[in-house]
């Protein structure tokens, strides 16, 4: 194999990529960049890659999720603390009632760039090229807005360095407080018929805090009770960008992708010999990988031996994305091929997908879909004696009606009323914390 470089990628075949109009404009913005101080540190990436580690061994539990494209007009820290709220709450939920920690990554500070099906967009007869991500060109049907524009790439790292800042702050000055949780979780109580759970969960937690309240144990004193790690990820799909955040480690010599803790492969640029594949083999942060209905099995363990050839426990990540119907035929085969060859990765479930449909109009996905593929997923590895470590999720913490269903019923009618995506339907908090519960009764028996 040859010998890498961050920028050895540039030798191989790549897709999905946008042709930018001004090369040189490109070439100045990326040298800006590489100037750029770092948005993460390679000793955070080395933490993740240790609770990743934690998932391999079953003894966690990892909770993937954020918007599907971030976007630079919904820019807002309210947004940005909703969705660490309900993470939070979701990995309370899971915590509690499952009883295993939960590694919590958000799709957030650099999930700007998104694969397409296909390059170009036609609306009333104009075909224009398709949108991006903001990180390359603008959502509006425009010809202007539509063509790639290398500043955009600063604009990016601007809102990923505050989106960090203040991910920071919220899990060390007290938003992440257990107590806080708590409150967070008695405000679903009496909504629907799940007030049940909600209400014994809330009583649960209070009891407990209480006891540990009486022994002395309370989160004025004790870091883990106030404060919790949370980790960024992103999918590396615009590696001029990556290739610019690229460091070399001071302290190990080994070479960070320092835009994000966790990178991930999408199902369109996973190919062997691809860009993505060689850019993502020389970081040392933990990856994954998306694997859909299409994954051959046997490319899944060359792709396990060119990502993690020392067979790392915690580096690499396969995120499985067959849709619902396809997991029974899908996955047993790539669980076996990797079993076979004594791999260690975490597996983890992206139920949202391979269950996208159109209603009235509007891309959406029916929550009974994204469900039923996570019971599905939690039973093959129960049928195949491995462990389903983790879930990948889009979603987000405001009342949005992107996604049909759910105990909080929303219809095709009612879908146009919040739908307000850039791109793939995400899931509104309470249909997330819907799925908490499902995946920590799932959970619970497990560890049983």
């Amino acid at each position: 194999m040859n010998t890498w470089t961050r920028s050895s990628w540039r030798t191989k075949p790549i897709k999905q990529q946008p042709v930018y109009p001004d090369q040189t404009a490109l070439e100045e913005v990326e040298s800006v960049l590489r100037n750029y101080p770092p948005l993460v540190f390679a000793g955070e990436a080395r933490m993740l890659k240790k609770s990743l580690a934690d998932v391999c061994a079953g003894k966690a539990f990892l909770l993937q999720g954020g918007d599907c494209a971030e976007s630079f007009s919904e820019f807002h820290a309210t947004n940005i603390r909703d969705t660490f709220k309900v993470m939070m709450q979701m990995a309370v939920v899971m915590t509690f009632a499952g009883g295993v920690p939960v590694v919590k990554v958000g799709r957030l500070g650099g999930q700007f760039a998104k694969p397409r099906s296909s390059d170009t967009e036609t609306v009333e007869g104009v075909t224009l090229p398709s949108y991006r991500g903001d990180i390359i060109n603008g959502v509006e049907f425009s010809a202007e807005a539509r063509i790639p524009d290398p500043q955009r790439m600063v604009q990016a790292y601007n809102q990923s360095a505050a989106t960090l800042n203040l991910l920071r702050a919220f899990a060390s000055g007290g938003l992440a407080d257990l107590n806080q949780v708590h409150a967070w979780n008695l405000g679903f109580v009496g909504q629907n018929e799940m007030t049940k759970k909600y209400d014994e969960l809330a009583r649960q937690i209070d009891d407990s805090l209480r006891f540990m309240a009486a022994c002395g144990i309370i989160s004025e004193n004790y870091r883990t009770l106030r404060e919790t790690d949370f980790y960024t990820s992103h999918e590396a799909l615009l590696l001029n960008y990556e290739e610019a955040f690229t460091r070399q480690d001071s302290l190990t010599g080994e070479w960070y992708d320092v835009s994000s803790h966790m990178l991930w492969i999408g199902d369109r640029t996973r190919q062997l010999d691809g860009a993505h594949v060689e850019f993502m083999r020389g970081i040392q942060n933990p990856i994954g990988v998306k694997a859909g209905p299409s994954m051959d099995p046997d490319d899944l363990v060359r792709l396990c031996d060119v990502l993690n050839p020392s067979n790392e426990a915690g580096r690499l990540n396969i995120i499985v994305r067959m849709g619902a119907d396809k997991v029974a035929e899908g996955m047993p085969k790539l669980i076996r091929a990797i079993e076979r060859e004594g791999k260690q990765v975490v597996w983890s479930c992206d139920p949202m997908h391979g269950n996208t449909i159109t209603s009235n109009g509007y891309k959406t996905r029916p929550v009974d879909s994204v469900l039923r593929e996570m019971k599905q997923f939690f039973q093959v590895h129960k049928a195949e004696g491995t462990y389903a470590g983790g879930v990948h999720l889009e979603m987000t913490g405001k009342n949005v009606t992107e996604c049909l269903g759910g105990s909080f019923e929303i219809t095709e009618e009612n879908l146009k009323s919040r739908y307000h995506t850039h791109c793939d339907p995400r899931l509104n908090a309470d249909q997330s914390l819907e799925l908490a519960f499902l995946i920590a009764d799932t959970l619970k028996e497990a560890h049983r």
